[in-house]
């Protein structure tokens, strides 16, 4: 009998117990999240990562990209965050260095726990991580580098790129100097790694032909003797055109050097879209406003002084209220534009957050995403290449970009990474969503 009077005693206790848990269950609310076991997700926050030069010599202009993504976040976190998480943004230096990069990585996915990375600059520095995230199985979102190897689904199944390749870049380069300056001749400095060697690739496809052609390794723009052997290789060239395809600093040391030597008003230089930015350009190198003005600059975004664009507006009172009204320029721009594609991934990955539900997510619904670049993302399943598009602009004394055709007038050219052919192609963008808030 005490027997049975135990087991009865156990059996109404779980059933009062399991009756309890039942109305708890029931009595919360349908949004309310249960314990979420991926790393970096909780109930209420994503925590993600990005290792950019916030130090160095390529950090002028670079070290505003993360603190732009963070004020759109901060931006989105005050009107709900992404289905009720607030997202933080973990931001480490790697002041330009592939092995620093590697370092800060580790640091960011064990240490730190990020659930995916976004936004990480340099071609050099994500090859160099590439096989720690591969291994991870890290997302590395909307990368900040041109390289076209990233746009292999194969070869970096994580990674997404989000720029238009260097090798398309340099073809729509070429096409545009041949139908604009038929018969000049033409100088190119480029940064000497795969980032330049993408370039000389779309040169080649294009079939420019260089009357001098100057490698730089990275960082040695800081040096005057460099740069000085530089401007005096285009001297001696007697190049009419010369094409600066480096990173800002390495622009503005040209751009220097250039009007120290007196080559203002006899070469005209075109500007690569990572090496264009003018304000960082301006801070660096005053001497270089006379060069400046009237340089033609290659984008995929459009002119941060354009307010009439609804992208551009939004950014702009983003960056008022949330980024200090910091200088709005390029980078800002493309901080906040790579901010509001991830909301939309991580919108689109669903209420249970999982670093595969969310690289699934880019592959399939990437494409339909709204963005203020005028060309579309072409992800797919199998191709991670991003846009595909640039127009070009004519830079003033005040570092506005204006539409080579005038204000307003862009002019979209687009291309692939091999021997397509470059088109002009019209711009159909998805409209901005309410307020900049995507809801997928």
């Amino acid at each position: 009998m005490q027997v049975q009077r135990s087991t009865s005693r156990r059996i109404s206790i779980a059933f009062a117990a399991l009756t309890a848990l039942a109305l708890v269950s029931t009595s919360m609310p349908a949004n309310a999240f249960s314990p979420h076991s991926e790393v970096g997700v909780s109930g209420s926050t994503i925590k993600l990562g990005i290792s950019v030069p916030l130090t160095g010599a390529a950090a002028p202009g670079y070290n505003k990209v993360p603190y732009a993504m963070k004020a759109y976040f901060d931006y989105v976190n005050a009107n709900g965050g992404v289905n009720g998480r607030k997202i933080q943004l973990v931001i480490k230096d790697d002041a330009y260095s592939p092995a620093l990069a590697k370092s800060v990585t580790n640091d960011l996915v064990l240490k730190d726990k990020v659930f995916a990375l976004v936004g990480t600059l340099g071609t050099a520095d994500n090859e160099a991580t590439t096989k720690f995230v591969n291994d991870h199985k890290v997302p590395r979102l909307f990368i900040n580098t041109g390289f076209s190897g990233f746009a292999s689904a194969k070869k970096y199944p994580t990674t997404f790129p989000l720029f238009p390749s260097y090798a398309m870049e340099a073809k729509i380069m070429g096409k545009y100097i041949a139908d604009n300056f038929p018969g000049k001749k033409v100088a190119l400095i480029y940064q000497d790694d795969d980032f330049g060697a993408d370039a000389l690739k779309g040169f080649a496809t294009a079939g420019t032909t260089f009357v001098a052609k100057i490698p730089y390794v990275s960082a040695s723009q800081s040096d005057p003797t460099v740069v000085g052997k530089w401007i005096g290789t285009i001297v001696q060239s007697q190049a009419d055109v010369a094409i600066m395809f480096g990173v800002s600093s390495a622009t503005a040391a040209a751009l220097g050097g250039a009007y120290k030597a007196g080559l203002a008003g006899k070469v005209q230089w075109i500007l690569g879209s990572v090496g264009s930015d003018p304000t960082t350009i301006k801070t660096l190198a005053p001497t270089a406003l006379p060069l400046l003005t009237g340089a033609i600059a290659a984008s995929f975004l459009p002119s941060p002084a354009d307010s009439s664009d609804p992208y551009v507006k939004l950014f702009q009172d983003v960056n008022a209220k949330y980024n200090n009204n910091a200088v709005f320029d390029n980078n800002v721009l493309v901080g906040m534009n790579t901010a509001m594609l991830t909301v939309q991934a991580l919108r689109a990955a669903g209420k249970n957050l999982t670093r595969a539900s969310l690289m699934a997510a880019i592959s399939s619904k990437g494409s339909t995403w709204a963005s203020a670049a005028f060309s579309p993302i072409l992800y797919s399943g199998t191709s991670h290449v991003g846009y595909s598009g640039y127009w070009f602009g004519r830079l003033s004394g005040n570092g506005d970009s204006t539409p080579v055709d005038g204000a307003g007038k862009y002019v979209l050219y687009t291309t692939d990474s091999g021997s397509g052919a470059v088109v002009k192609a019209t711009i159909n963008r998805p409209a901005l969503p309410e307020k900049g808030l995507p809801n997928n």
